[in-house]
């Protein structure tokens, strides 16, 4: 089966979870988080929640584990806490909980970064991967970064993302 066909049998419509992780972020503040909802939205996927946690790993796991026994969530998206702030746990937390790592969404998310900000693209640690049948993709704090993952990568896959981890 081509990906094609694939892409075609997939949901229209993803229910997704979003988690701002940021020390400083309110939800007036949150423009990431906002920014993936309303594109989200605009995709016809459904926005099932929003959070804001501190950065702050046991935090954004517990949070992101509440969500994977949700049945009314099929993907998580975080924003926040990818890069190597010594105040940046966001990549550790999700790592350590997936099952299965989507390596080339971090590849190809830095490699269009690079053609947007240069260099400073290598110090993204954005990932994505599976955990319980559930996509995760953890994306810079950005609202720029937010955008570029969510029109490029996230948004023409996401269907087609939980059409192949729920099998």
């Amino acid at each position: 089966m081509s990906h094609l066909t694939h892409k075609a049998d997939a949901p229209a419509s993803v229910a997704c979870y979003i988690l701002t992780v940021s020390d400083t972020r309110t939800e007036e503040t949150d423009a990431s988080g906002r920014a993936i909802a309303d594109l989200l939205r605009a995709a016809g996927h459904v926005v099932a929640g929003r959070a804001i946690v501190k950065d702050d790993p046991d935090q954004v796991r517990s949070t992101i584990e509440r969500q994977l026994v949700n049945p009314g969530v099929q993907a998580i998206i975080t924003t926040g806490g990818t890069g190597i702030s010594s105040r940046d746990g966001t990549y550790e937390a999700v790592s350590g909980l997936l099952h299965k790592r989507l390596d080339g969404f971090g590849e190809l998310f830095r490699m269009l970064s690079y053609e947007a900000i240069g260099p400073s693209a290598m110090m993204s640690r954005a990932c994505a991967g599976l955990v319980a049948g559930r996509i995760i993709a953890s994306l810079p704090g950005s609202e720029a970064a937010v955008r570029l993952a969510m029109e490029k990568l996230l948004i023409p896959e996401l269907g087609h993302l939980v059409r192949e981890a729920s099998r």
